[in-house]
């Protein structure tokens, strides 16, 4: 059955790698811990079961007439970008498959909601954020949840290079909804948090052998069509140059595909899309100023393109899964290993050779001290913050996030620290603003924000911030490392168990 269903929902004729084995661990009924290069074929690790039990389930259900509740896959992902084209494209292969998140408007939720209380669907994807919502808790306890798939697992390790405290709840998530089969995935895991991501799931044991309580799959993170590079730098119009070589080379090459170049900072992708226009450099542009539906825009026509160059922030590439990307340049220095190997990971997904280069310029390390530091706001500021919110609530709802900022942080405009305290006290369950996120978008509706609690402990604790603040000094450590070893690929294995 399995191998039909490969066939004939996935359209695939066989398994890649370690594909079959654990599928196979997932239909048992056992858990386990998927590591696999992005581009590996992880998602059809949990898809493919899914579809698998939702029929066995079904057919069982209408065999014993026995009253249950219908079978659902759970998948929990922080990527709301790329839940979409996931669902659109298992909904192209005939499966029923949906998302519920922010961007849904609550018209469409409440719909999606009936449908799911109506049986409907096999697979829902959603944010771990979806589970404060008692709707939705209530909704979920109508269904059997026979699969729960944890993508972007590195998220639940305060040791992660993308920690979430959401993720954190998912263990007490698992035993509420009846503690489940659970898939976990990621790209990117040390031996410290793949060690932390079972724990945090309460998966038990983890190990390579197949008795253990959760099974740890691990492909390696070599790429062997992948060409590590590095080039030292010193001054923008060596990268500049640098660049542009980088796109003649391709485009002399007639490998067709496109090019991925990633800035750090808006104004310098700015400032290089204008001096490549005038060297005449075709591009497009993506970062977190453009409005939303040109961001949409952008990544849509990149995915239909070929031929094409994109200058774009780290934000691009969440929701893109393109396999003749040809190279990827780092215009400026990444903030760790794991987001470096990330960004890397979209080149050459198809099996082709593909370039990665990585300008270094030193001067980009201060830039990214100051991020780290924007990032790790010490418990004084998370309290003012909070006592600022509690004690004018009413201004804060007016006003928003300017108004807080210009209180807070005075003159600095482009001190960020406030943005992380947000979202940190968003995410704890500190305070809420119902369906609409938290950020610091001028146009954001802030009129509904409410206060749900007290500072956890997390965040109050000197001790517990301070750690972390040394923790992503470390990763940029690692970062500088990486460029000066002689074996990169090594090293990455090194780094990653």
């Amino acid at each position: 059955m399995v191998l039909s269903e490969l066939q004939n929902s996935f359209g695939h004729d066989q398994f890649r790698g370690i594909q079959r084995e654990v599928i196979d661990r997932v239909l048992a009924g056992r858990h386990a811990l998927v590591i696999m290069p992005t581009g590996g074929g992880k998602s059809l690790c949990y898809q493919l079961p899914a579809v698998v039990l939702h029929r066995q389930k079904t057919a069982e259900q209408k065999t014993s007439n026995a009253k249950s509740r219908p079978p659902l896959t759970l998948v929990l992902s922080p990527l709301i970008a790329l839940m979409k084209d996931q669902v659109d494209a298992l909904q192209a292969k005939g499966i029923e498959a949906t998302f519920v998140n922010s961007s849904l408007t609550r018209e469409q939720r409440q719909q999606r909601y009936k449908a799911l209380r109506d049986g409907r669907y096999a697979i829902l994807y959603v944010t771990p954020e979806r589970f404060r919502k008692a709707e939705f808790r209530e909704l979920i306890s109508q269904r059997e949840i026979v699969l729960l798939a944890v993508d972007e697992a590195h998220c639940i390790s305060q040791w992660g290079h993308d920690f979430r405290p959401d993720y954190t709840c998912v263990g007490e998530f698992r035993s509420w909804i009846g503690d489940p089969p659970t898939i976990a995935l990621t790209a990117t895991a040390t031996r410290e948090v793949q060690t932390d991501i079972c724990q945090q799931l309460r998966l038990g044991a983890l190990d390579r052998s197949p008795q253990a309580a959760c099974q740890l799959f691990h492909t390696g993170i070599a790429r062997p069509n992948l060409s590590l590079l590095v080039e030292d730098v010193w001054d923008h119009d060596a990268k500049l140059d640098l660049i542009c070589r980088e796109v003649d080379e391709w485009k002399s090459s007639n490998t067709g595909g496109s090019g991925i170049v990633y800035f750090t900072l808006i104004r310098t992708l700015e400032e290089f899309s204008q001096q490549l226009r005038k060297r005449g450099v075709h591009h497009m542009a993506y970062h977190g100023d453009l409005p939303r539906n040109l961001r949409r825009r952008t990544q849509e026509e990149f995915m239909e393109s070929s031929d094409v160059v994109v200058l774009a922030t780290n934000a691009f590439g969440m929701g893109v899964d393109k396999e003749d990307i040809r190279f990827v340049l780092h215009a400026e220095v990444p903030s760790s290993i794991e987001s470096y190997y990330q960004e890397i990971g979209r080149a050459g997904r198809d099996g082709e050779p593909a370039r990665c280069v990585l300008l270094y310029d030193q001067n980009d390390l201060m830039t990214q001290m100051e991020f780290i530091r924007w990032s790790n706001p010490d418990a004084d500021f998370y309290q003012r913050t909070y006592d600022l919110i509690t004690t004018d609530i009413d201004s804060v709802r007016a006003f928003g996030y300017e108004w807080l900022h210009e209180k807070l942080c005075h003159k600095q405009r482009h001190d960020r620290r406030l943005t992380t305290v947000l979202s940190m006290m968003e995410r704890y369950g500190v305070i809420d603003n119902g369906e609409s996120p938290i950020d610091s978008d001028e146009n954001s509706d802030w009129s509904g924000l409410n206060i749900m609690g007290q500072l956890p402990e997390p965040l109050q604790s000197r001790a517990n911030l301070a750690a972390k603040l040394e923790r992503d000094q470390k990763k940029l450590l690692g970062l500088v490392q990486y460029v000066q070893s002689e074996d990169r690929v090594a090293f990455l294995e090194e780094y990653f168990g």
